[in-house]
């Protein structure tokens, strides 16, 4: 009977050993459900299995796959960005990287003064929610009433 490890660590991730290796993976920021059971479908390895059970080429092969999912042949439809505005290509961006490059975005549409980039810098909703009831939060609402300084008069 082989040893369960207690934590692995995949891509600057601590993943507790007695975790399903599908469910582990999504602990991994940019690495989302669908995405990590079509990298355990691609290198032959059982979803339900623990993750404390890997051997290191396991743990290497499943890093190099998230890191390079087209090398595997995992279709295009699972990468988080596909079309990359700067260089139109499709990549998978995973961790800081995926963070820094929303953050890029985000002033990319501001700077350009497009209709996200606006709603983006009011702190509004982007898709089209209605904002009567909802997004209250953080602004001025309603009349505010002055105090009665003037009262003792």
């Amino acid at each position: 009977m082989t040893e369960i490890k207690q934590i692995i660590r995949i891509i600057n991730a601590d993943i507790p050993g007695g975790k399903q290796l599908s469910h582990a993976l999504t602990s991994i920021y940019g690495v989302g459900f669908s995405f990590a059971t079509a990298i355990c479908n691609t290198l032959d390895l059982e979803t339900h299995r623990k993750v404390g059970t890997l051997t290191n080429e396991e743990v290497k092969k499943i890093e190099d796959a998230i890191k390079n999912p087209l090398k595997y042949k995992i279709p295009t439809h699972f990468c988080n960005r596909r079309m990359d505005v700067e260089t139109g290509e499709d990549r998978h961006i995973i961790t800081s990287d995926l963070k820094l490059t929303k953050e890029f975005d985000v002033k990319r549409l501001k700077r350009i003064r497009s209709y996200r980039g606006i709603r983006h810098a009011l702190g509004l909703p982007l898709r089209g929610q209605r904002t009567r009831s909802n997004f209250r939060k953080g602004k001025a609402l309603g009349v505010s009433k002055k105090k009665a300084a003037k009262k003792g008069k």
